[in-house]
């Protein structure tokens, strides 16, 4: 592990009793593999049942938040905030990557920064929070780090969609996405995404992906055309 468990916990706002939940939580399977450990002793089994204790929180947070919203919508909504992206962006608020324990080819292929392993991490360690120090303690950790800044989180997970529906709807030309950068090694590029309405750009944004780059591209499209609706009223300034 690169960093001192006390540091995430400093980051979290919970201090575990039985620290051991929070290494196990920090166990990739590579790295269990690669040191003869017991197939349980990853975080695999945290991540299980993780993903379960989030999806009550996440609906209980949802169904009192949203009175009138019909089910079909929250679970969409839902579905936004439990993402394999949506999660791997609120690890990444707590560098959750950067302490995970892995094997040797999972570090040198990029693993430490990749979606599906920090968002399985993320799901592990509040089923980690939640058996160490239960529900109370688990849903306080929910709401800090996934259930805050919906609006965003939406807009996130469904960057690409709205994008081309709002730019649709103003009658502008086809949207178009351009790599104008890649940096790193064939195994833990990053990649950089403008995003245009006709030639004009109105976004950009990187990621170890391009399809993530992309959504993030998409993202500051939208922030700079509600804000320049406010504004002026205009596509783009």
């Amino acid at each position: 592990m690169n960093r001192d468990y006390r540091e995430l916990e400093a980051r979290t706002g919970y201090t575990f009793r039985r620290p051991e939940l929070l290494r196990q939580a920090l166990v990739h399977s590579s790295y269990a593999n690669e040191h003869k450990m017991e197939k349980s002793d990853c975080n695999e089994r945290l991540e299980f049942l993780g993903d379960a204790v989030l999806e009550v929180i996440s609906s209980d947070f949802l169904f009192h938040k949203y009175e009138k919203k019909p089910e079909g919508e929250l679970t969409k909504i839902r579905a936004s905030i439990v993402c394999e992206p949506t999660l791997a962006f609120c690890a990444s608020q707590l560098e959750l990557g950067e302490y995970l324990l892995l094997g040797r080819g999972e570090e040198a292929t990029g693993g430490r920064h990749r979606n599906s392993v920090v968002s399985d991490a993320m799901e592990a360690l509040i089923g980690a929070i939640y058996l160490d120090g239960g529900f109370a303690s688990a849903k306080e950790f929910v709401c800090r780090f996934v259930l805050d800044d919906i609006e965003h989180k939406q807009l996130f997970y469904d960057s690409k969609t709205i994008l081309q529906e709002m730019v649709q709807a103003m009658g502008e030309e086809s949207l178009s996405y351009e790599v104008i950068g890649e940096k790193g090694p064939d195994h833990n590029k990053t990649f950089e995404v403008l995003v245009k309405v006709g030639g004009q750009e109105i976004g950009r944004g990187s990621g170890r992906t391009k399809k993530a780059a992309e959504a993030l591209a998409a993202y500051q499209g939208i922030l700079k055309i509600r804000k320049n609706q406010e504004n002026a009223g205009e596509v783009c300034t």
